[in-house]
C-alpha cells in the first residue's frame, strides 16, 4: 500500500494562462494581500497577507511567481 504523508505540504500553483499575480493594497489602512486575479472575470482570489518584503518573496517562492507583480489600490 502507498500512503501519502499527512503533514507533507503540497506546492500550490496558479494557472498563468488564466490568472495574474496581484498585490492589493488598501488606501485607508495600507494592508496588503497577495493573490491572483482571474483574467476573464476579474475576480480576485487572495492567498496571503503581506506585512514585509520577506512575505512578498515567500509569495513568489511558494507560488512560483516570476517577473513583475501587478499592484492594485
Amino acid at each position: 500500500m502507498i500512503f501519502k504523508a499527512a503533514n507533507k505540504k503540497q506546492t500550490p500553483k496558479y494557472d498563468s494562462e488564466r490568472e495574474v499575480p496581484v498585490i492589493r493594497s488598501s488606501i485607508c489602512t495600507g494592508e496588503k494581500t497577495a493573490g491572483f486575479k482571474n483574467k476573464a472575470t476579474g475576480k480576485f482570489r487572495d492567498v496571503m497577507l503581506i506585512r514585509s518584503d520577506a512575505d512578498t518573496e515567500e509569495f513568489r517562492r511558494e507560488y512560483g511567481v516570476t517577473g513583475e507583480i501587478q499592484k492594485e489600490y
